[in-house]
């Protein structure tokens, strides 16, 4: 069956197997925002990378590179679901589906996890430093110049390194980022096991797995919260003219991970939709799923990727090329040592300027 009489069958509703109009609208909706965010993640990214090509590999250009491509998975899974329903793709229902429909959500939740890891770095700095050797802290994901404030270690300046170097929190984030993936594969494999005739329940599989990436999704968006508010009381009591900014994009990023966490996770514990689709009977039953469908992926998905490109839109300013000055100290009375020059002092002073600039974000 070609496109055009793929599109005919969906629209003449006909009993050939492919999805309803509701879920096709639902699914062509989410495929389009979805596509819109994709292509303003590149697009920035692009305009970032050519105003500041010299550092590399930023968190910038990391969380723009990682939500431009799982919105760009997410609009292949709504449209393959489309064709691989009227189509009757075998390995679609038994396994393909289920595979592409994972991999998006958890490129989704390794975005949040890496944003989280740097919060926690921000936060556990100074504890974290008793514990890990010095070196640890320069071999991070981005190097980070470390300064020290009253309340924790605040990372101010951040470069990619000449090699992929990753901090300990950030290996974390990949590890799980790959034993998600991993549990996706073996539940697949079951799940295709499953077709045949043995004890295994291939849509139970598939509710199992949903309700624990639900469990996980919701714990992630609580630790968010948690640990932006964290932030934000430290911040506030450091005073400078971009800090009001910086803890308002903190707490707006904080409130939308919980909100749009929790109400995904919650309506896919309560509803299974998302793996369960195709289980209907009545035109209720089909437009009550497509409601569902669409609400889950874009509150999910679609809003918490679209907000942190918002957060994130700004351009970095072309960094020029300093000349080294040479100042001059004239001492006027020195009746004794001079204390205010300790090395240390300035340190101190040189510190808390410094974290003035810095940005969570």
């Amino acid at each position: 069956m070609g496109l055009s009489g793929l599109f005919r069958s969906v629209a003449a509703g006909d009993g050939g197997g492919c999805l309803p109009m509701p879920i096709v609208a639902a699914e062509a909706a989410l495929a389009v925002i979805d596509a819109s965010i994709s292509v303003a993640a590149f697009v920035q990214l692009a305009r970032i990378h050519r105003h500041d090509q010299q550092h590399g590999w930023t968190r910038q250009k990391i969380f723009h590179f990682m939500i431009g491509l799982c919105n760009i998975v997410f609009v292949v899974y709504f449209i393959s679901t489309i064709i691989a329903t009227c189509e009757k793709w075998l390995c679609w229902v038994h396994g393909c589906g289920f595979v592409l429909m994972a991999s998006p959500q958890i490129l989704l939740l390794a975005s949040f996890l890496l944003l989280l890891s740097f919060w926690v770095d921000l936060c556990h700095q100074t504890n974290d430093e008793d514990e890990e050797d010095v070196t640890s802290h320069h071999e991070p994901l981005l190097d980070r110049t470390k300064i020290k404030s009253g309340f924790c270690a605040v990372d101010v300046r951040w470069r990619c390194c000449s090699g992929v170097q990753l901090g300990s929190r950030q290996k974390i984030v990949i590890l799980v980022l790959l034993l998600s993936f991993a549990v996706t594969i073996a539940f697949a494999i079951l799940i295709w096991v499953g077709r045949g005739e043995n004890p295994i329940d291939s849509s139970l599989l598939k509710r199992v797995y949903l309700d624990v990436f639900s469990v996980v999704v919701l714990v992630l968006g609580g630790a968010l919260a948690c640990y932006g508010a964290l932030l934000f009381s430290k911040m506030s009591k450091v005073r400078s003219e971009t800090g009001s900014s910086e803890k308002r994009k903190v707490a707006s990023l904080a409130a939308v991970s919980l909100i749009c966490f929790s109400s995904s996770a919650i309506l896919a514990l309560v509803t299974n939709v998302p793996v369960l689709l195709y289980w209907y009977s009545t035109d209720a039953d089909i437009i009550n799923n497509a409601v569902i469908l669409f609400m889950y992926y874009f509150i999910g998905s679609s809003i918490p990727s679209g907000f942190v490109l918002w957060v994130m839109r700004d351009i970095p300013h072309r960094q020029t090329v300093e000349r080294p000055t040479h100042s001059r100290v004239v001492t006027l009375f020195r009746d004794r040592p001079s204390t205010t020059q300790d090395p240390q002092w300035r340190t101190a002073v040189t510190s808390s300027n410094m974290a003035l600039k810095s940005s969570p974000i």
